[in-house]
């Protein structure tokens, strides 16, 4: 019985995480579609979106789930807040401006590598180099993702190039620490759900969004149409309910039912599904690299998934972090 329902708790995680990627690639997209608009305005439109519908949705349970919440809980919302989202996407976005698609897609490739080598420390965890083959299966995927952006000549400056490389290694060094920091805590809490935790996560990611608006204001040199402050609009909460609301809600259910060394694996249909829209938005077919990533990327997760069904216990993820003081 505890095999079948390993397995079932598998399953299930490994489609919650499909559902994530999905959402979450929509991210990728949203640079591309308001050109006219900075890192920061982006950053801010999507995340005070996120936090007026967090804010909306828990005001009702406010009391009940407020004394849930202890002061570490809060201290640890914060910075996963800030490494997962403001930040994050901050850079990210940066990054995309910058440096194109291609080169952000080839580096954050690396972060299930990243996660997975961080996640084979924990007690009971699949050994290492039973994960090797995915991991080589990973990193020729994202260098076939990135191949373009090494062969082809660069749409911008060299110096642009740079610093959307830094800003990308920055975002990946960024949500490697949130990815596991926030399947930390996930294991740890009794008394909130996944959903709620995602909700307190925007609200308070919508407060620093708030902190950093007048940044945004003052930096602001251009000037838009009321035409263009729609499409920014129509952006900022489109991101906000599919990528931060559910996209987030998803990920968190998959975090507490799969184990750290396969949570990184999931990290890959991010990038797989922000490739597939950006085809669409291109309104072109793959090119061979391209169709060759998406080969190794579905190699690697059935190889690691294949290394987790090996274990006798492979479904339970076990934690050996202690509880901050």
């Amino acid at each position: 019985m505890g095999g079948k329902q390993n397995m079932a708790s598998l399953g299930k995680g490994i489609s919650l995480g499909i559902g994530a990627g999905a959402l979450w690639g929509l991210v990728f997209l949203a640079p591309a579609l308001v050109q006219d608009f900075s890192a920061l305005q982006l950053t801010i439109g999507r995340y005070l979106c996120y936090g007026v519908i967090a804010t909306l949705w828990l005001w009702p349970h406010r009391q009940t789930l407020i004394a849930k919440i202890r002061r570490q809980e809060w201290i640890a919302l914060i910075w996963l807040s800030l490494t997962g989202n403001t930040l994050y996407y901050l850079l990210l976005s940066s990054a995309v401006q910058l440096g194109g698609i291609a080169m952000v897609s080839l580096v954050i490739g690396f972060l299930p590598v990243a996660v997975t080598i961080i996640g084979s420390r924990d007690q009971g965890a699949v050994p290492l180099r039973q994960l090797l083959p995915s991991l080589l299966l990973c990193m020729g995927g994202a260098i076939c993702i990135g191949w373009q952006a090494i062969v082809l000549p660069a749409s911008g400056s060299m110096q642009s190039q740079l610093v959307g490389l830094f800003c990308a290694i920055g975002a990946l060094i960024s949500w490697s620490c949130y990815a596991v920091g926030n399947q930390r805590w996930l294991m740890r809490l009794k008394n909130v759900s996944a959903h709620e935790w995602s909700l307190l996560t925007g609200l308070v990611t919508g407060s620093q969004a708030i902190v950093l608006l007048p940044l945004a204001l003052y930096w602001n040199s251009g000037h838009h149409s009321e035409l263009a402050w729609l499409s920014f609009a129509g952006v900022s909460m489109g991101v906000a309910v599919c990528a931060s609301l559910a996209g987030n809600a998803l990920w968190n259910r998959m975090s507490q039912l799969l184990p750290l060394t396969l949570v990184g694996q999931m990290i890959l249909f991010e990038t797989m599904f922000a490739l597939l829209y950006g085809f669409v938005w291109e309104q072109r077919l793959p090119t061979v690299q391209e169709a060759a990533a998406f080969g190794f990327v579905v190699a690697s997760v059935i190889s690691c998934v294949s290394a987790h069904q090996q274990q006798k216990s492979p479904a339970q993820p076990r934690v050996t972090t202690p509880e901050p003081g």
